[in-house]
This record gives C-alpha cells, structure tokens and sequence, in this order.
C-alpha cells in the first residue's frame, strides 16, 4: 500500500503562509494532570492571540473525542456496533497512544499551515509526547508543563471525575491508578497552584514573544 502514495508538494510554501500571517506556525503542547488548568490556559492563550491578530487554533482534549478520536459509545450511536469496536478509541493505554499520535498529526498539519496551535491533554506517557516531538521540525513543537499537584487537581474536580474513581466508577484514570509521567525538559513549566490562570496565559504569550512565534509588541 505504501508504495502507491505520494507526496504532492503544495503550491503555497509554508513560509508564504507565515508571511501572510505574520508570525510562526508552532504546536505548543500542553499538558499535566486532569483539572491543572491546561484547556483554561489553552483558551485564554487563543484569545489573546487572536486579540494581537494572530492565527491559532485550540485542540481539546474533550473535544477531539467527539470526532476525530471518538469512543465507542458515541461512534456505536453514529455508525453502529461493527464501525464503533473498529475505529472507537478508551481509555487503555494503547487507545490513548492512538489519540495522541492523531491528534500529533492534525497538529503538524496546521502547524505547517502557518498556524499557533494550541493542544491540551493529559497525554501521560512521555513516549508518545516525544514521538509527536519527532514528527516536526526543529523548534516548531513547544511542550508545555502545567504543572498542578494531583491534590488540587482533585479539590477543583469541576467534571466530577476524581469523585467518580474514588467512588470506584472510573478505573485508570491518570494521576490516581494510572501512571503521568511528567515532562524531563519542557520548554515552560507552568505553577497552576501558585498563579492564575490568566497570569499563566500571559506567560505562555510572553515566551512565544522570546522565542520569535510572534513578534513582540512595542
């Protein structure tokens, strides 16, 4: 099958693309512990930079679920039993593997599109997070460290989910009896305890200043 592909370059370069925007194409990756506040920080980042008219696009962890990566209850309402238990992604670590390498994918895509794009996940297992690391060029992915302990996590619980496993209805779940292995060197570690949310957005937009992702404002 491999051999009848090819790649077709495109008409319009990603530099072209950059040019137009005016700033870099990046995926910044953030991730941490369920509740460390990384969708929050994700959202506030997307709206400040579409404020500084920048180009961003925020892939939710939640979200991509419903599509993309869809488990298979949704799947089995949508295309029935036989399509759900094929393509249907859990919660094993082998369908969160899968949900991380698609999601690496679509992110290289619109990277390569010119566009900051913002991910928050769990994506516990550093194995996977360096492998969508290696699918992009040089500095393009930024690993994003939110770094919240596991015990304010659960104090905010604003899905209800870390009640759900104590009461012993959710088993796997990360940070409780599934394993996170935090990033070694993160480009930026984030202290959700000690800052706000929206503190922690303006370090993220400051750093994509120091780097060159976007230019700085006078």
């Amino acid at each position: 099958m491999g051999n009848d592909i090819t790649w077709h370059e495109h008409s319009v370069s990603r530099g072209e693309r950059e040019k137009l925007n005016g700033h870099r194409g990046c995926v910044i990756w953030l991730t941490g512990f369920s509740a460390s506040g990384k969708s929050t920080i994700a959202n506030l980042v997307d709206r400040k930079l579409y404020e500084r008219a920048a180009r961003s696009y925020m892939l939710d962890g939640d979200n991509v679920r419903y599509g993309l990566n869809a488990g298979p209850d949704i799947l089995e309402k949508m295309h029935g039993k036989e399509f759900s238990a094929r393509f249907g992604l859990g919660f094993s670590a082998d369908d969160r593997e899968e949900n991380i390498r698609r999601i690496g994918a679509v992110a290289k895509l619109f990277c390569e599109a010119g566009i900051i794009t913002l991910t928050a996940f769990i994506s516990p297992y550093r194995r996977d997070r360096d492998r969508v690391r290696a699918t992009l060029d040089g500095n393009d992915f930024i690993e994003i460290f939110v770094d919240t302990p596991i015990e304010i996590c659960e104090q905010r619980d604003p899905k209800g989910l870390y009640k759900k496993v104590r009461a012993g209805q959710i088993k796997g779940f990360t940070g409780i009896d599934d394993p996170y292995e935090a990033p070694l060197k993160p480009e930026l570690r984030l202290d959700g305890a000690a800052k706000s949310a929206d503190a922690l957005a303006e370090e993220v937009v400051a750093y994509l200043e120091k780097v060159g992702v976007i230019p700085a404002q006078a």
